[in-house]
Order: C-alpha cells, then structure tokens, then sequence
C-alpha cells in the first residue's frame, strides 16, 4: 500500500477531480506520513506556507500585545480593544472569502490571507499609536481568521476522501508544533527588548510574503461545476438556490458554537479554576498546556487515520461526549480541594484532549465532505465563522460563569455541548 491515496492531479491551471474516492485505502501513520500529507497538496512549496501559517500563530496573540505595550507604549485595555477590532473584522471577511473561493479560486484566496498578513506586519512596524496597531490588527485579523477556510479549501481540491481529512489533520498536527514555538519565538522576542520586537515583526512579513509568492505560484484553481437546479418545495419550480445541503451545513455551524468554546476551557478556565478557586501553583496550568500540545500533536493525525472507517458525524459527536464528560470530571475534582484536586484535574485533562482530537479531527473535515463542491467556500466559511463567533465569547462567557462558581461553569459547559453533539448525531443522513 502506499503512502497516501492517489491524490487529485498535481497543481495546475485547473485540476480536474480524481476518479477514486479515496476511502478504499487509508494513509499509514508516523513520521513519513506526516511529511508526505503536508506535501500532498501542493507539494514542498505549500509545505512550507503551512510551516509559515503554523508559526504566525503561535506567535500572533502573545506577540502582538506584547509589541503594542513593549514598543509602542499602548496601555494594555488599549491593545487588547484593537486586537478584538481585528478579530471582529476577521470574522466580517469570511463570508466574502467564501464565496470567492466558490467562484473557483483556491490558492490566490490562500495567498490573499498570507499577504494581508504581510501587510499587518508591515503596518506593525510603521505604527506609531493606537490608530496604527488597530490597522496592523484588522489586517492580521483578516488574514488569519480566512487562512482556514482558504487552506481547507486548496486541500479539498487536491485531494479527497480520507486522504483528504488525513491531509486537514497533518496540518492541524504542524500548527500546534507552531503554536508552541511562536509562544517560545515571542518569549525570546520579549527577552531581547524591543529590538528584538521590531526585528521579528520584521521576518514575519518577510515570511508571509514568500509564503504567499508560493501558494500563488501553484495556481490552483477548482474546475467548474454545474450546479443542478432542485425543485423548490413551495413552487415545485427548479431553483439554483444552496438548498439543502448548506441548510445541514449551517445546523452543523450553529452547532459548533459550545464546540469552539473547547480551546479557551484550556487557555482561561482552567487556569482561573487552578489558580483562583483551588489556589494551586500556576505550574499546574503550564503543565497541563504542555501535555495537552505534546498529545495533540502526538495522536492527532494517527487518531484520524485509526478511526477512518467511523461516519464523520458520529466521530465529532464522540468528541462532544468526551468532552462533556471531562467538564463534569473538572467539577467533580474541583471538589476535592488542595493538591489532590489540582492533580485530579490534571488527570481528566487527557479525556478532554482526547474529546479536542475528536472535534477538531473532525469537524472540518466533515464540512469538506458534506458540501457540494459549488458552495464549498461559503460551507467553509460558514464553519469558520461559528469556530470565530465561539472564541470570540468563550473568554467573557468562562470567566462569567466561573465568578459565580464552578458549580455554574461546568455543568452549563457540560449541558450546552452535550446538546451540540446530540445535534451533531441527528443531523447525520439516513439510509
């Protein structure tokens, strides 16, 4: 067997779809699947934009506030209004970006976000105020929040199958490694003083700007596709309206939203329970952060590939039930007090990192394979937008509910995503 599925012809003017489905074999896993997933679609030169975008976020968030106070003197309400400006404006983006990629496009919308963000980051060095860090915001903003659909979307054309969410895996496997060494990149950055700062916004745009040269240079596009008008149920009279298939779709984005508050449970309700409720050393939440990028990166793509035969719908509603189960593990050690509880935490954060492979092995994943391939874009984008709209409220929504006490965050946290999954299963085709 080899290492992956035949994928969808190389990169081209317009690839044409594939004649296999790409569900008969299955990639292997380990290291040399790993690399060669990352360079299935698009080859080396796409490779290397992922390792760009993986490390562009890992280092935005900590990064950017620190160069808005560090350098350019921002107080810290100040660069933390403009930086929610950017996400807000990210988050208005993606329906556009969705519907050019339905137009046909697929790398120059991926090359798009990598040069706004070049952009961002040149804006970065030449702000001198708070109007300037806003701008260098919206534009980091607006390219990272589109990366995903656009990225999605390039993988989709290239390849499909299970090879196709074998691929969104890999990818997801290689931003996590980011994650970590942009966090470690800006920790040095902050070591070595604004210099330092100003230095790395510099290689940023200089990365991001030969990234993006590489993701255009595929030139990658979907090939056309004839849209079959359905019957409207009212009129009996054809319609190209989306239909049906994007209705599931948006079910599955509304559903998502408890989902997409998974990530800031790691990032600021369990350090708040740690530090705040069970006064434990703030080791505790570092450590649980390590090991939970360690696993990620460590199962993800073999979790994928183990669990290829499994409907897609019913791997994500798995992952809502792992969830749920670890936000009542979290009240239940919380209740413990003293060391025991923050070990017991600590110990049902491997059931919750096994709930987020699930979820996010999943639910892209899922979206790619349920949409026609003409609303592709505004399917992705669709998905994207609820995973925004979750983040966006999860930090005021978790630190809201935990002031009242754990007693009201996890059980709402807990009710509010069994819901989801419950949806998520439902909405599963029939027959």
């Amino acid at each position: 067997m080899s290492l992956i599925q035949t994928p969808k012809p190389a990169p081209g003017p317009s690839p044409a779809p594939s004649t296999t489905t790409g569900d008969a074999e299955r990639p292997r896993s380990g290291p040399a699947a790993l690399l060669g997933l990352l360079t299935a679609a698009g080859g080396p030169r796409y490779a290397a934009a992922l390792l760009v975008d993986a490390l562009g976020t890992g280092l935005l968030r900590p990064f950017l506030l620190l160069y808005g106070i560090g350098v350019l003197a921002l107080d810290a309400g100040a660069a933390g209004l403009a930086m929610s400006a950017g996400m807000v404006a990210g988050l208005l983006v993606l329906p556009l970006t969705g519907r050019w990629i339905d137009l046909g496009a697929r790398s120059l919308p991926a090359a798009a976000t990598l040069l706004v963000r070049a952009a961002g980051s040149v804006t970065l060095l030449l702000a001198d105020g708070v109007a300037g860090f806003t701008a260098a915001a919206v534009l980091l903003g607006v390219g990272s929040q589109s990366w995903p659909a656009t990225h999605a979307a390039v993988v989709s054309t290239l390849t499909e199958g299970r090879t196709r969410d074998a691929a969104l895996a890999a990818g997801r496997t290689l931003r996590n490694a980011g994650l970590g060494a942009g966090a470690l990149l800006a920790t040095l950055a902050v070591a070595g003083g604004t210099g330092a700062l100003q230095l790395l916004a510099g290689v940023t745009a200089a990365a991001c700007l030969l990234a993006a040269g590489l993701v255009h240079s595929l030139r990658v596009s979907a090939p056309p596709v004839a849209q079959t008008p359905q019957p409207s149920a009212a009129t009996g009279v054809p319609s190209s309206a989306p239909g049906p298939a994007l209705r599931r779709i948006t079910l599955l984005s509304v559903a998502n939203l408890p989902f997409a508050f998974t990530f800031d449970v790691l990032e600021v309700a369990l350090p708040a329970l740690l530090v705040l409720h069970l006064h434990a050393s703030a080791a505790w939440s570092s450590g649980i952060f390590v090991g939970n990028t360690v696993l990620v990166i460590a199962l993800q793509l073999a979790v994928v590939l183990r669990l290829g035969e499994r409907s897609r719908h019913t791997v994500l509603a798995a992952g809502g039930f792992a969830l749920t189960l670890s936000y009542l593990g979290f009240w239940a050690a919380g209740g413990l007090g003293g060391t025991a509880a923050a070990g017991a935490v600590a110990a049902v954060s491997v059931l919750y990192t096994f709930g987020e492979i699930l979820y996010s092995g999943s639910g892209t994943a899922l979206v790619a394979a349920t949409a026609p391939p003409h609303l592709l874009g505004r399917a992705l984008a669709r998905w994207e937008l609820s995973m925004g709209v979750g983040r966006a409220l999860a930090p005021a929504a978790l630190t809201a509910l935990l002031a009242v006490g754990p007693g009201a965050l996890w059980p709402v946290l807990a009710g509010a995503t069994l819901l989801s999954s419950a949806a998520v299963a439902r909405l599963r085709p029939r027959g």
